[in-house]
């Protein structure tokens, strides 16, 4: 009597809670079917994102800086990234407040510029922003997803609580569809939203516990923790102790350098300091298409000491287990950990996540319908 009271209080949580998110779980899983080959539909559609590889040195970071900020004066420029020799080079101009984000796209061997494009329109950014935000105001929209995602991590525990066959009998029914061709719609649809939900939880689990690593500062620091983590997950450039003036080329010695520790590097990116206070950043990805491997180093702008962080975003060497886990974080949730085959899967899983709340909504439809028919007749 007990288990049937649980199984029937867990049911009309799971029932509710699914009525309640169901269409902002379907928006949540097909914007990231939508937005999981972007990388890869960018490099086919847009030439200017690859140029012929010279027998001829890169540009220094100086030279494209010069370059890109005629494109975009009066903005700030975050970070030179070169990509490799048959790949432009990315001048990334990013600001907070006010809000903008582009990139001029740069022959790194002459400095052509190929394209200044703005990273806030086109249809990727409006997917992305049905992803992150619903298309709300961020600072509205960013809170909502990150608590229904927190709804959906309830719909799967208790799914799967309702789903555990109680006998071998009803085991038989829970890991296939066994359709005869007399079977009832309604039939074909429980199946359809038990049998499915079964075979994704484990990536849908991860989906939403990658997810709401950045919906909830809490929640990240709870994942870390119980992994043993004990570095700060907030990001910070070290100081530089101030000095009268910084020499111009800093960046093109700290360009130099990690040329040369990393001459198989994919990319290569420096950040000018935002200030006179902070330090030069600059990160090496030794992978194309993830990013936790990135080694990210820091130097004084004055003297190009190198600097230590107290944060996760260090030399990939220095990061221990909790450190890669939170670092993998996006990449997880992307499926690119697992390379190309990694992300077709996470695909097709987002895409047969976005059926479940269609088919728990009809479960729901075709119950209620009966209730009502049946008393009617009595």
């Amino acid at each position: 009597m007990k288990n049937n009271s649980l199984k029937k209080l867990i049911g009309q949580l799971h029932l509710w809670l699914g009525l309640s998110s169901g269409i902002i779980v379907f928006i949540i899983a097909i914007t990231g079917c939508l937005y999981a080959f972007q990388e890869e539909i960018q490099n086919s559609t847009e030439e200017y994102r690859f140029v012929e590889k010279k027998n001829k040195p890169f540009l220094l970071p100086s030279q494209l800086e010069e370059i890109a900020k005629k494109e975009l004066p009066g903005k700030a420029l975050h970070a030179i990234k070169y990509n490799g020799p048959m790949k432009s080079a990315e001048a990334i101009f990013f600001h907070y407040e006010p809000t903008y984000y582009h990139i001029v796209y740069l022959n790194p061997y002459s400095g052509k510029v190929l394209e200044t494009a703005n990273m806030d329109e086109g249809f990727f950014r409006f997917i992305l922003d049905g992803h992150f935000y619903l298309w709300l105001p961020p600072e509205i929209g960013q809170p909502v997803v990150a608590s229904f995602t927190l709804v959906f991590l309830t719909l799967l525990l208790s799914g799967l609580y309702l789903w555990y066959p109680r006998n071998k009998n009803a085991a038989k029914q829970r890991f296939k569809f066994k359709w005869k061709k007399d079977t009832k719609w309604k039939r074909k649809n429980y199946d359809l939203h038990n049998v499915t939900g079964f075979y994704v939880l484990l990536i849908a689990l991860i989906f939403a516990i990658t997810g709401l690593v950045w919906g909830f500062q809490w929640f990240a620091y709870s994942y870390y923790t119980i992994y043993g983590g004990e570095k700060s997950l907030i990001y910070e450039d070290p100081v530089s102790a101030k000095k009268t003036t910084a020499s111009s080329k800093s960046l093109d010695k700290i360009w130099a350098l990690m040329q040369k520790e990393y001459p198989t590097a994919k990319s290569i990116e420096v950040h000018p300091p935002e200030n006179d206070s902070t330090a030069i950043a600059a990160n090496a990805n030794p992978e194309e298409g993830t990013f936790w491997k990135t080694d990210y180093r820091y130097f004084d702008q004055y003297t190009l000491e190198e600097k230590e962080v107290k944060h996760i975003y260090g030399k990939y060497n220095n990061a221990d287990a909790p450190d890669k886990l939170m670092r993998m974080n996006y990449d997880l949730h992307t499926g690119a950990v697992f390379g190309l085959a990694g992300k077709i899967f996470a695909f097709l899983i987002s895409l047969l996540i976005a059926t479940l709340p269609i088919s728990g909504f009809y479960i729901w439809w075709g119950r209620n319908k009966k209730a009502k028919w049946e008393s009617t007749i009595h």
